[in-house]
C-alpha cells in the first residue's frame, strides 16, 4: 500500500535524525556512540508503525539453508572485493589506512590473545551482525524506502544512501575505512534486498566477514 504523505514525512524525519546521529557521534562527536540508539529508535518505530515484531525481519526463514548460502556467498563477495578491489583501489587513491590497525585500537592487540579474540567475536555478533544490521540495513533502509512507496527503485536508492553513512559510521578507520566499509554495507544490502528483505541473511554476513577478520588477526595473518 502506498505511504500517505504524512508518512512519508515522517519517515523522512527519521532519516534525518538517524543521518543526524550518525554523523553527530563519528564525526564531530557530540552524541553518544549510534548503534544503541539507532537500535532503540528502530525497533520501537518498527514496532509501532508497522504493527508486529514479525515486521523487523528475523523470523524462522523458509530454508536456513539458502539463508546460510546466501549469507556465506555474499561474505565471501565481500572479503575478495576487500581484498582485490576496494583495498588496491584505496592504496592508488591515498586513502589507504591499515583496517588491522583500527580493529587493534579498538579492542587491543589480538594475535594470539583469546581473551581479546573472544571479546571481539562477541562484539562482532552482537554490536555488529545484530545492532549494525537492524540499525542501517532495516531500519535506515527502511525509512529510506519509505519516501518512493517502497518501491524496488526507492529501496536500490535507498542502499546507495545508507551505505554511504555506514561509511561514515566508520569514520574512525579513515578515508580507506569509510571507503570500504560503504562498498561492504551496499554488498551486504543488496544481498539483504535480493534475498527478499530477510535480516538474517544481512546479519550472518556481517557476522562472517567480521570473524573471518578476527581469525586472521589471532593467527597473525593479519596487520
Amino acid at each position: 500500500m502506498p505511504f500517505a504523505l504524512g508518512a512519508r514525512g515522517l519517515s523522512l524525519l527519521e532519516l534525518a535524525i538517524g543521518s543526524f546521529i550518525v554523523v553527530g557521534h563519528n564525526v564531530f562527536h557530540i552524541v553518544p556512540n549510534e548503534v544503541p540508539i539507532l537500535f532503540v529508535i528502530g525497533i520501537v518505530s518498527i514496532r509501532l508503525r508497522e504493527g508486529n515484531w514479525r515486521a523487523i525481519g528475523l523470523a524462522r526463514p523458509k530454508s536456513w539453508g539458502r539463508t546460510l548460502a546466501t549469507a556465506a556467498g555474499a561474505a565471501a563477495l565481500v572479503i575478495l572485493v576487500g581484498q582485490f578491489v576496494t583495498d588496491p583501489l584505496a592504496r592508488v587513491l591515498g586513502l589507504h589506512q591499515n583496517a588491522g590497525a583500527a580493529a587493534v585500537n579498538a579492542l587491543g592487540a589480538m594475535k594470539g590473545n583469546l581473551r581479546t579474540a573472544a571479546k571481539g567475536l562477541a562484539l562482532v555478533w552482537t554490536f555488529a551482525a545484530f545492532g549494525e544490521e537492524i540499525s542501517y540495513r532495516r531500519y535506515l533502509l527502511g525509512r529510506a524506502s519509505d519516501l518512493g512507496n517502497r518501491s524496488a527503485a526507492a529501496y536500490w536508492i535507498g542502499l546507495l544512501y545508507v551505505s554511504a553513512l555506514f561509511g561514515i559510521g566508520h569514520f574512525y578507520q579513515g578515508p580507506a575505512g569509510i571507503f570500504s566499509t560503504a562498498v561492504d554495507g551496499f554488498i551486504i544490502g543488496a544481498a539483504y534486498l535480493l534475498s527478499r528483505r530477510n535480516l538474517w541473511v544481512a546479519v550472518l554476513t556481517h557476522g562472517f566477514v567480521d570473524t573471518f577478520a578476527i581469525v586472521l588477526l589471532f593467527f597473525g595473518l593479519a596487520n
